[in-house]
């Protein structure tokens, strides 16, 4: 039984479809395998954690660098993978939070030190 993902794929496959490119005109424009792409699309594979991978299909796409669509797409791609943004771990502050904020979405209590550390950290962004 194969493991369904995230839904990076629908993305995926809306973004594409919005550019009117059929699957096998994307991958050729791009470089990648059709088969690949197709899983990528249904959930089957696990999207490239490749930045520079990311950034030419979504260029490919009609996504802008700086644009939301174009940080949404690369995000949904890392949280599929799994992956905290690379922007995210570079804030070291944001780090030391991160497990109360995962508590916090758990519906597991965090400690007030932890709350008040949350909250300054969202006014201060």
């Amino acid at each position: 039984m194969e493991k369904k993902t995230n839904n990076f794929g629908a993305i995926l496959k809306e973004f594409r479809f919005k550019k009117n490119l059929s699957l096998r005109e994307v991958c050729k424009e791009i470089g990648y395998d059709p088969s690949n792409w197709s899983k990528i699309e249904r959930g089957v594979l696990a999207p490239p954690t490749d930045l520079n991978t990311l950034h030419k299909w979504a260029l490919t796409l009609g996504l802008k660098k700086g644009d939301s669509a174009y940080q949404d797409f690369i995000d949904q791609a890392n949280i599929s993978q799994g992956i905290i943004p690379e922007d995210i771990l570079a804030q070291k502050n944001l780090v030391k939070s991160l497990p109360a904020f995962f508590r916090t979405i758990r519906n597991d209590k965090p400690s007030k030190e932890e709350i008040d550390t949350l909250i300054k950290l969202i006014r201060n962004s």
